[in-house]
């Protein structure tokens, strides 16, 4: 935790908004945070961002990084890879790609914490707190392929995240993001997951409510009007996700578009929804739609609809992103805006035979610049947050922040004496229970 640890700190401002946070018995006290990364931007604070606004912020989070459990099974990073030996890009059979011990997937970079399983309870901590800190206020797990829902990294972040708020961390609440399309596999997994979560009332505390009811993004079209399926139906808000880049469906919400994106309505007046992405996985010679992130010209970290960032390590910078929370924040201006995304970090490796790309693809992550996780980054050095602080920034821009409030008045304290530190407001917390070590696969 080297890079979060530097770039947070304390200034007087931030001791005057900790004192208000405190009094107001909020859990978490991140708005009273200054911080500052290593390309020297700084997050604003109340005097820019303004009081706290009916707004919310959600995560694309994955839950799948419990796969390849084979032992022998080596993590392979892509841009090592194509760093060491550029050859492998055009030829499949590549002894760096990992031969006889190829793995299912291939990760574009390395978190800080490693590469990690989404069952290790030490990484899982960490997640709650800094999503907490940021001011994100659900995860969307990724079920979107097949009927997986991945259960077991599920049920661990649950208990997890359940002890994290009983120690005073602000957890993000969870939803599911299902199939793209109502579907055999969209039933299957609305029945599990109300079978095996919602209808047992499983972790109540951590659900997203959206007009009353838990939120899932699925669509029910399919599921039947009598019985269990009927319970589903009037059990969730649902909010189905379409899969494209581009177009505007009625009744739908989106979790990623290229620009210029748009506000998503469901039978109401204004936006419910608007995405935002780090990048895209699209190009011009697509139309902007859906193609393998490692072919030319994809939309990047450093892209923009006005061209690319020319800059020394462009894709440091965010430029991409920041054009996407501008039109959302002051165009589109949603109730909740979707990012994409915190922790995917992993692609198959495709070829022309799977309806890819010849000699061979990736399509959802690829390197540096063709990536879209916003998770501080092991490999970056002192710039490995920044894409944390950029999130930390215009999550307070959108949302507005705690006001601060002035410290109490100076006291003499008589040591012995009980109830003298009563008013004292200027007061000073930390997480309890986040000291465990860290012992997992």
């Amino acid at each position: 935790m080297k890079n979060i640890a530097r770039i947070i700190s304390v200034t007087s401002a931030a001791v005057l908004g900790m004192a208000s946070l405190l009094s107001q018995n909020t859990a978490t006290p991140s708005d009273a945070w200054a911080l500052t990364d290593g390309l020297g931007r700084k997050a604003r604070d109340y005097s820019v961002a303004g009081p706290k606004k009916d707004k919310f912020v959600g995560m694309f989070y994955w839950t799948w990084h419990q796969m390849d459990e084979r032992d022998d099974i080596d993590v392979i990073n892509i841009s090592k890879v194509i760093s060491e030996h550029p050859e492998a890009m055009k030829n499949y059979n590549h002894p760096a790609w990992g031969g006889d011990k190829r793995p299912d997937t291939y990760f574009w970079g390395q978190s800080i914490f490693g590469y990690y399983r989404t069952t290790d309870p030490w990484v899982l901590r960490k997640h709650a707190e800094l999503l907490a800190d940021a001011g994100i206020d659900v995860v969307f797990f990724d079920c979107t392929n097949g009927s997986y829902t991945w259960s077991e990294s599920y049920n661990k972040l649950m208990e997890v995240w359940d002890q994290a708020q009983k120690d005073g961390v602000n957890v993000p609440k969870i939803a599911f993001l299902l199939p793209f399309a109502a579907s055999s596999d969209t039933n299957a997994s609305l029945r599990k997951l109300y079978a095996n979560v919602y209808g047992a009332g499983r972790y109540r505390n951590l659900w997203f409510y959206w007009d009353g009811k838990p939120l899932i993004m699925a669509w029910p079209d399919k599921l039947d009007t009598s019985g269990t399926d009927q319970e589903i139906r009037d059990f969730f808000t649902f909010r189905p996700c379409k899969a494209d880049y581009r177009s505007v469906i009625q009744n739908t919400w989106a979790w990623l578009e290229t620009m210029p994106i748009h506000g998503f309505w469901y039978n109401k007046d204004g936006p419910e929804q608007a995405p935002v992405s780090v990048a895209q996985n699209a190009r011009k010679a697509t139309n902007g739609l859906a193609c393998a992130f490692s072919l030319p010209n994809t939309f990047g970290r450093s892209y923009t609809s006005k061209g690319w960032d020319k800059r020394e390590n462009s894709y440091l910078y965010g430029a991409n992103f920041q054009e996407q929370w501008d039109r959302a924040i002051d165009v589109i201006k949603p109730k909740l805006i979707f990012v994409t995304g915190w922790n995917e970090y992993v692609s198959g490796m495709y070829t022309a035979a799977d309806g890819w790309n010849d000699p061979l693809s990736f399509v959802d992550q690829f390197d540096w610049e063709h990536s879209r996780d916003a998770e501080p980054n092991a490999e970056w050095g002192d710039n490995g947050d920044v894409y944390y602080s950029q999130l930390v920034d215009n999550v307070r821009r959108f949302k507005g922040m705690d006001e601060p409030a002035l410290p109490s008045e100076a006291v003499t304290i008589k040591i012995g004496q009980p109830g003298q530190w009563d008013n004292v407001t200027a007061r000073y917390k930390a997480y309890r229970g986040n000291t465990f070590h860290r012992n997992h696969r």
